[in-house]
């Protein structure tokens, strides 16, 4: 759908990604996605979903609050990536959908990266950058202990970033069949783990 081309910001009947604040929110990852952080504007985000811009102010107050508000937005449609069979403890389900999810909304996965790496610049950033990581490793640790798998939040750090790692590649470079590759054998790596965790001590018998 075109954008308006008059010098006023007029709005269409509906924004592109759909209605309410929710379109808005999308509007918002989209901007920082494309243009980075400092790019985020009432004005961008309107400019974006195609509503005057006084709805963006309307809806989130301030600026940070557009920006947590997105934040939560980006992390609610990626977090459930970190399985597909949420609370099994099928170790094949570990990030199975990663890809996929990847290759439908990179938006998400851009506008995360673009924050963290835009608070190196602006320290006062840090605690949504915590907020990223935390809201994975809460739930992979959540999922390697339905496995079986003691939740060391060190091991629970390494495979996050691995994967963290490995999204950064396909969103860039853009190799998900290699991504794929990858991930499998991250999962057969836990399989090992877990099984080396449970295998039964070895006892000597007396002669």
């Amino acid at each position: 759908m075109p954008k308006t081309t008059s010098g006023t910001e007029g709005a269409r009947s509906s924004p592109r990604y759909g209605e309410g604040r929710a379109a808005l929110l999308a509007a918002a990852v989209h901007v920082v996605a494309e243009q980075g952080l400092r790019n985020l504007t009432y004005r961008a985000v309107a400019r974006e979903a195609g509503v005057a811009h006084g709805l963006v102010a309307h809806h989130f107050g301030t600026r940070d609050a557009l920006l947590e508000a997105a934040l939560q937005f980006s992390l609610d449609n990626s977090v459930t990536s970190i399985s597909t069979r949420p609370g099994s403890g099928d170790l094949d389900a570990i990030f199975d959908g990663l890809v996929a999810m990847v290759e439908a909304n990179p938006d998400d996965q851009a506008f995360q990266f673009e924050l963290i790496l835009e608070s190196r610049r602006r320290p006062e950033l840090r605690p949504y950058v915590e907020s990223i990581y935390q809201a994975y490793v809460d739930a992979l640790q959540a999922e390697l202990d339905c496995a079986g798998i003691d939740p060391d939040p060190a091991l629970s750090h390494l495979i996050y970033t691995a994967a963290d790692g490995l999204v950064f590649h396909q969103i860039t470079i853009g190799s998900p069949e290699l991504t794929e590759r990858s991930l499998a054998y991250l999962r057969t790596l836990l399989q090992q783990h877990r099984s080396q965790r449970t295998a039964a001590p070895s006892v000597t018998l007396p002669d």
